[in-house]
């Protein structure tokens, strides 16, 4: 994971800050209730992330509970996004008077199952191999994160359809998606390092300071 950590952390905008699990465990306000040991593990592992994420912003670090909507909730003034997977666990964070949302996604680079391509595909959308198909995969749950702090909305992979230069991305609404119209578009950067594929999209703030 270092690897990738690094090479976030080389593309990512100035206010955004990203970090690794320090090993700090849970803190109160953090509990998750009944879980298998697995996922218990993950759940911690993307707190203390988050944190870390904080203290490499400046910010103090915080608790970051559940909701109920079982989507992290941020500490005022605070924005972020938190990703694990086999290897990987990574938070961003950033302050919300710069950024709106933030969308962080990695996954082990190895191909996406062919029987899952298809529930990918937005109208007008195709993938070449099993490679595209998994940073097609990427590029949607970062989209789908960074928005999710404004929307509130769950929805399929069809509500966004991805268009590509060379690893830079735009993730466009087919529908509306309040406070997003049909045919917004959210901007985003695939990475890639020796084991993972991650893609990276950040929202910024209508108030946001150009530095």
């Amino acid at each position: 994971m270092p690897d990738l950590l690094a090479t976030l952390r080389a593309m990512i905008p100035s206010g955004v800050a990203i970090a690794a699990p320090d090993g700090s465990g849970l803190w109160p306000g953090e509990e998750i209730g009944a879980a298998v040991p697995k996922r218990l593990a993950e759940f911690a592992a993307g707190r203390e992330a988050a944190r870390a994420a904080m203290r490499a912003l400046g910010a103090e670090p915080r608790a970051v509970p559940r909701g109920p909507d079982r989507a992290p909730v941020w500490p005022a003034g605070l924005t972020g996004s938190i990703t694990h997977c086999e290897g990987a666990c990574l938070a961003a964070m950033g302050k919300a008077e710069d950024w709106a949302g933030l969308g962080l996604d990695a996954e082990p680079l190895r191909p996406l199952e062919m029987a899952l391509w298809q529930s990918l595909l937005a109208e007008g959308e195709t993938v070449a191999d099993a490679e595209a198909a998994l940073a097609l995969f990427v590029a949607k749950e970062a989209a789908y994160k960074a928005q999710y702090t404004l929307s509130h909305q769950l929805f399929d992979f069809q509500t966004l359809r991805v268009i590509w230069s060379g690893d830079h991305f735009v993730a466009a609404f087919t529908r509306d998606i309040p406070p997003f119209p049909s045919g917004a578009a959210l901007s985003g950067q695939l990475v890639r390092s020796q084991d993972h594929l991650a893609a990276f999209v950040a929202i910024a703030a209508p108030q946001r300071r150009i530095p």
